[in-house]
């Protein structure tokens, strides 16, 4: 979107944005780290792109092949990386077109020259863990796994804590007496303990810690929310279109809802930050994804158990400490972008 097609006040704020350098560049590689772990699939997998073998296409990354299509003897489906697969299709003359990266999250290299953890190697670029399976792999999943739960988290979160904080702030009262009574009464439940009940009678899974969270999260909201809605409410404005008869619902959407916006947007970035938190904390203390999920959590654990192998710990960390720097710059730039005594000539 242009600058030209931007509100006055809006294109205050996206210069304010653009001047803090740090924030701005980091908004760009995030979104680029984002996008290109979105499509990991193409990035890291152990199954080809693409195939083509007697004149025919085959693109195993989203169709099953079995082994027979290529002149092989099970109906199975084709193991891609053994090496009589490939003498069938490169043997015809066919031609196989791979990812960068060979190996899926849960690919085991079963051709390690030493035991695993193995450590980097031309073949796995950051080692493999204590199964076997490629870090690098792991870690593109891992990405985009943390970066969606924590995207999801965060929008579900803001969408309850905005309305009730809306509630609580409009009208006041015994409303807000007694939301703010049960709100607090709330967050003293002890979420933590609640998850490892819930671990031991159900497998927890994405949706399942997703729900679990977003029962304690959507609170983060819900006191800026209230302070601005119950600061505004008594505006002239306000005042006036109560007065031409506009109902309750449209008054707080259209006329307060944009005011609460601006300050709830400013701290979406670091609760973004902290949801991906929480994920990779409940996968280090293993009652987060299910085993064999790619976790940035779960390979800080096994960097925890494996000292001697000192790139499993590294490669979570350094990734974590990315990812998280990055919505922090990010979360700044937003601040400073909504903050109105801050204006550039």
């Amino acid at each position: 979107m242009q600058a030209t097609t931007l509100s006055p006040l809006n294109q205050r704020r996206w210069r304010n944005f653009k001047a803090n350098r740090r924030g701005y560049i980091s908004l760009w590689l995030f979104a680029f780290l984002f996008i290109t772990t979105s499509f990991a699939e193409f990035l890291a997998n152990d199954k080809p792109l693409l195939i083509i073998h007697q004149s025919d296409l085959y693109m195993p990354v989203f169709t099953a092949y079995p082994e027979t299509d290529f002149g092989g003897d099970f109906a199975t489906e084709a193991d891609y990386r053994d090496a009589f697969v490939v003498e069938l299709i490169e043997g015809t003359g066919g031609r196989i077109f791979w990812p960068p990266l060979r190996y899926s999250y849960d690919t085991i290299n079963l051709n390690l020259a030493v035991p695993a953890p193995a450590p980097p190697s031309a073949e796995n670029w950051l080692g493999t863990d204590d199964q076997g399976r490629d870090v690098l792999a792991r870690l593109i999943y891992g990405f985009r796994i943390s970066v969606f739960f924590g995207l999801a988290l965060t929008v579900a979160s803001s969408i309850i804590g905005i309305f009730a904080g809306a509630i609580q702030g409009y009208f006041g009262g015994w409303v807000d007496l007694g939301l703010q009574r049960f709100i607090e009464i709330w967050t003293s439940v002890p979420s933590l303990y609640l998850l490892i009940i819930m671990a031991a009678i159900i497998e927890p899974g994405f949706w399942i810690l997703l729900g679990i969270l977003l029962l304690f999260s959507w609170v983060s909201l819900v006191g800026v929310v209230r302070a601005e809605f119950f600061r505004a409410r008594n505006f002239e404005y306000v005042e006036a279109a109560r007065a031409l008869g506009i109902g309750d619902a449209t008054i707080m959407v259209r006329h307060l809802l944009p005011n609460a916006m601006v300050a709830a947007l400013t701290f979406l970035p670091f609760i973004l930050n902290a949801s991906i938190t929480t994920l990779t904390s409940l996968d280090f203390l293993g009652f987060g994804m299910p085993p064999g999920s790619p976790s940035l959590g779960e390979l800080l654990a096994q960097g925890k158990a494996n000292l001697q192998a000192p790139w499993l710990g590294l490669s979570g960390f350094f990734t974590i400490a990315l990812m998280l720097s990055l919505l922090i710059f990010i979360g700044e730039a937003v601040r400073d972008a909504f903050d109105p005594r801050k204006t550039l000539s």
